[in-house]
């Protein structure tokens, strides 16, 4: 790709001043608590742990310097087995030399001079969870253990600092939940109409995970939502109101990167108007052009101008756009678009590359592909090895222009240098987070029938709720009592909730209230005379849907979706 004079002397000046910085030895903040047994009782794997040293090779900062090798490990974001950087058990030891041919994540970083990790988790339901093979956090404090561990990996193997992901977007898409501030779904936030509250939780969630040693968050999910099939997408989109959507983007971007982290808009250029799911195949988007630049393109032209620095692209065959050929591998979507339209200067970077449309060519070729079409960081390659050899073979071969992979290193160190200094993990969960949160999961419980004036049971309640959902039920149950209701185990009027995945035949027609904590199109089916919808089941969200019940509080919120025969709101 060209440049300018002045933008390459703006480029060279951004490195120049990165280099200083990363020239500077990064203190490792010491984690909290004493190290942990392996959880399986299994002996640690024998490879030689990664200490601390008074003297680590210096990094190679400047793209243009930097041998082939390297510049094809700082494109390079996989996963890694384990919840530790030197210790972990036999089947993680088993799954990174699978992945990578080594036994841990720091030898991992060491072996291939990456340019960051993805930490990951697997939930059952969770809509992208067939990418993420293992779980490797589980509390701040691990976190953070890890994160420190993996940068001490990068200082030891003289490489630049790691850039550390994660998909934190709240709602169904969380991997870190013990121990954090959880915020309800984007869906939630745009039920409360309100980008200053939006911004103000972001804030909290980006100081917390900024405090857990995590550089970029994939998030906010800038797709506007379309069909209620798409239930991929689902409650982790703002809604169906391009205009509204842009306007949350925005606010939860400014908030994630004044807490520290890096926000990262996904799916470019846009998921939400397909039923398709592309963890699975590679999905349809039949818009016209005209169409999809009104409806999907607004939310990440607005998180650019707010200043997101990653943009996460789509597999995703945008007919209007490329036809038959998924966005992240076309250049017209990944340079004439992002870089030309919306004149996005940040990373781009893939969705994984172990989800089946990206799969359609062997790793290296696929790697090699997705740099062509503009992007600059390969997520969660399916063989690291294969995907760093492809590059190396089409740089040789000329396919890859090194100064395509110069171009990408660049943006990728620029985005290093975005890091701020971290605070303590102190901030977690602290009462001005908790407030924050909070004022937002309040203005976002939406009556779509019944009474808006509380309290809206009389008497003593029952809590039931579909299978698989007891926390949920518990954590309404006390925070219904806190409020001062009267719950017995059965014999009071219902109160049912129901959530992510859940179908017609997981209502209950003699429930009195039916609460939906996830997208509100299933209340369409429900026959209870009072329906609310919290687009969320996190602690606070039941707190908050607890004082509407008990009458301490109002039902602010509008679905920001249709629901078939529902009003947006009953109470406005």
């Amino acid at each position: 790709m060209l440049r300018s004079r002045a933008q390459t002397a703006s480029m060279s000046g951004v490195m120049r001043r990165l280099g200083l910085a990363l020239a500077i030895p990064l203190l490792l903040v010491t984690a909290c608590g004493e190290k942990k047994a392996d959880k399986s009782g299994a002996a640690p794997s024998s490879a030689p742990a990664v200490q601390e040293q008074t003297a680590s090779p210096q990094a190679v900062t400047d793209p243009a310097a930097m041998s082939d090798a390297d510049l094809a490990g700082q494109v390079l974001m996989p996963y890694a087995y384990g919840s530790d950087a030197t210790t972990v058990d036999k089947t993680s030891a088993a799954g990174n030399r699978n992945l990578a041919g080594v036994d841990t994540p720091a030898e991992m970083v060491a072996k291939f001079h990456l340019g960051g990790l993805i930490l990951v988790g697997f939930s059952a339901q969770d809509p992208t969870g067939s990418t993420n093979a293992t779980t490797n956090v589980e509390n701040p404090q691990q976190v953070r253990k890890l994160t420190d561990g993996l940068q001490a990996a990068a200082r030891q193997a003289g490489i630049p600092p790691l850039t550390i992901g994660t998909d934190q977007e709240y709602g169904v898409v969380t991997r870190i939940t013990q121990g954090v501030t959880a915020l309800p779904s984007a869906m939630a936030a745009g039920a409360a109409g309100n980008p200053a509250l939006t911004e103000a939780a972001w804030r909290a969630a980006g100081e917390e995970l900024s405090a857990m040693g995590i550089t970029v968050d994939f998030a906010p999910d800038a797709d506007t939502l379309g069909p209620p099939a798409n239930t991929v997408i689902g409650s982790r989109s703002f809604g169906g109101d391009a205009k509204a959507n842009a306007a949350q983007v925005a606010a939860a971007v400014r908030g994630l990167q004044a807490g520290g982290v890096t926000a990262g808009l996904k799916h470019f250029p846009g998921h939400g108007h397909t039923s398709g799911d592309s963890h699975a195949t590679l999905p349809v988007v039949a818009q016209t052009a005209a169409q999809w630049r009104a409806q999907d393109l607004p939310p990440f032209q607005a998180g650019v101008q707010a200043g997101a620095g990653v943009v996460m692209s789509g597999h995703l065959d945008v007919q209007a756009l490329d036809k038959g050929t998924p966005a992240t591998f076309s250049p017209k979507v990944m340079t004439g678009e992002l870089r030309g339209t919306l004149k996005f200067a940040g990373v781009a970077i893939t969705d994984a590359m172990n989800m089946p449309p990206a799969m359609k060519w062997p790793p290296g070729e696929a790697a090699v592909r997705a740099l062509n079409a503009g992007n600059d960081m390969l997520l969660m390659p399916p063989d690291i090895a294969a995907a760093r050899d492809g590059i190396l073979a089409a740089l040789k071969s000329g396919e890859l222009k090194r100064a395509r992979l110069v171009e990408a290193v660049t943006r990728i160190m620029a985005l290093k240098s975005r890091a701020v200094p971290d605070k303590g993990l102190e901030v977690i969960g602290t009462p001005a987070h908790q407030q924050a949160v909070a004022a937002l999961d309040a203005a976002s419980v939406t009556v779509l029938r019944g009474s808006c004036q509380g309290p809206l049971l009389s008497g003593p309640v029952t809590v039931t709720a579909s299978e698989g959902r007891e926390v949920a039920r518990v954590n309404l149950v006390r925070a219904l009592q806190a409020a001062g209701a009267k719950v017995q185990a059965a014999g009071g009027q219902v109160i049912h909730l129901v959530g992510y995945g859940d179908s017609a035949v997981d209502l209950d027609p003699t429930a009195t209230v039916t609460v939906m904590m996830d997208t509100p199109y299933l209340l369409a089916s429900a026959t209870s005379p009072t329906l609310i919808a919290t687009y969320s089941s996190s602690k606070l969200s039941l707190t908050a849907l607890a004082g509407l019940l008990a009458g301490t509080a109002k039902a602010t919120g509008r679905s920001p979706v249709a629901v078939p025969g529902l009003p947006a709101t009953a109470c406005r």
